[in-house]
């Protein structure tokens, strides 16, 4: 039985001695095998051996292949630290010598299998059945702890085999790919997935799987959306970069803006006709490029944001209207009365409480310059905004040299119309 993972052996000497172990794990294989009888005493002539043959754990590295072998297991392991083994971390703790041996990286399924055959070990049961002899770790078993691979053709792309469990930046470009191999979303370690220049049409909601994923490329693709699921996914934690780039995409949900945690953020050479309402809760962001798409305006929110780039050159950009839209209404209605009250109140909601239709509406509400939510009684006012008061550095959004572009906003009243008129103008 063979475990592949991370491991640093640390000798519980060193504290004593004045010393500390270098805290840093090392690729290796760890095997669990039965002695051959060649190293046990042979049994008396006519007799049966006298209980199982011990079982020995041997650990083996890239630049030390022999390994070092722990031969003695039965009733010297002191304790067993798994909790964190869903996370394929534990540690085995041994009695002699005095070390403790600590995984990591490892897949958190055949983890608990070798440390369950290692517990029937220590307690001396007989596991002669699950256990072969001892065969020699070779170095292709190794490259299982590859963490990158780039594949820039479709000759190169594996079919007949697994990605390497372990890789945590993966590219897979210019591929023919019409859809994600399900296989990459089994690499739990993955940081950085490029599958720019492929043709691929729908992301699979399982994307939003890998934890730790912080970087996506899908640029030219043949992409029309990006799912809620995604936007409501892991990925909220953990992604950081995403390039959308040369797709088909006209907008974004409202969503997407719960992906907080996003700097980077390339949109360039869609057919967007709008940004999300609430992209000015994207906090984090500090690069945006939205390049060469079909937006009219801004919306309200995005003066809120704090860039150091921004790129919204080529989009057909409306002249600000002289006059407001007006969708007020009073008295208010029930159905406003109430997502006014439940926004304001930040009053947890859900298709589980009430309609999903209702839960899409108060996701879209309107946010007024006063700070306030409005539903669908509103009053709507254009105005132009220089693009130097959200970003350091401005690409120039035409031929002309211009750095301003139209910003909507919404009131929720013709008090807060009146006292911001001097904004419209």
């Amino acid at each position: 039985m063979k475990l592949h993972c991370e491991v640093e052996v640390v000798s519980r000497h060193l504290p004593a001695l004045g010393l500390r172990n270098r805290g840093k794990g090392v690729r290796a294989v760890l095997s669990l095998y039965q002695q051959t009888s060649r190293s046990q005493p042979r049994p008396p002539a006519g007799g049966e051996r006298d209980g199982p043959r011990p079982a020995c754990l041997l650990i083996s590295t890239l630049k030390d292949k022999r390994g070092t072998r722990y031969e003695q297991l039965k009733e010297n392991i002191e304790q067993f630290f798994t909790k964190f083994v869903d996370e394929g971390k534990a540690t085995v703790r041994l009695k002699m010598p005095p070390v403790d041996i600590c995984l990591s990286k490892a897949n958190s399924s055949s983890l608990k299998g070798f440390l369950s055959a290692v517990r029937l070990v220590q307690r001396g049961c007989d596991v002669e059945a699950s256990l072969s002899a001892f065969t020699p770790v070779k170095t292709s078993e190794f490259e299982k702890f590859k963490t990158k691979m780039v594949i820039t053709s479709k000759k190169d792309y594996p079919l007949s085999k697994n990605f390497p469990y372990y890789l945590e930046h993966l590219q897979t470009s210019y591929c023919g790919l019409v859809r994600v191999d399900m296989r990459m979303l089994c690499l739990k370690n993955l940081r950085k997935l490029d599958l720019s220049h492929n043709h691929i049409k729908k992301l699979p909601a399982t994307v939003g799987d890998l934890i730790h994923l912080q970087e996506l490329n899908l640029s030219d693709n043949h992409l029309e959306s990006f799912s809620v699921a995604l936007c409501q996914s892991t990925l909220q934690k953990s992604l950081r970069s995403l390039d959308l780039s040369k797709n088909k995409i006209k907008a974004l949900p409202e969503q997407f803006c719960q992906l907080r945690e996003l700097t980077d953020l390339k949109l360039d050479d869609n057919e967007l006709i709008r940004f999300p309402f609430k992209i000015g809760q994207l906090t984090n962001l500090r690069f945006l490029s939205a390049a060469q798409n079909k937006l009219p305006f801004l919306p309200s929110e995005f003066k809120n944001l704090s860039l150091e780039y921004l790129d919204l050159f080529g989009n057909t950009f409306e002249q600000p209207t002289v006059l407001p839209v007006i969708m007020l209404q009073m008295p208010l209605t029930l159905l406003e009365s109430c997502a006014r009250t439940v926004l304001h109140n930040r009053i947890p909601y859900g298709s589980h409480i009430i309609p999903f239709h209702l839960c899409q509406d108060l996701d879209t509400a309107k946010i007024c310059v006063c700070g306030r939510f409005c539903l669908s009684c509103f009053i709507q006012g254009m105005t132009t905004m220089n693009l130097h008061s959200v970003a350091h550095t401005v690409v120039l959004v035409d031929n002309m040299g211009g750095t301003e572009a139209p910003l909507i906003s919404y009131f929720c009243s013709l008090s807060c119309y009146v006292n911001s008129c001097d904004m419209l103008k």
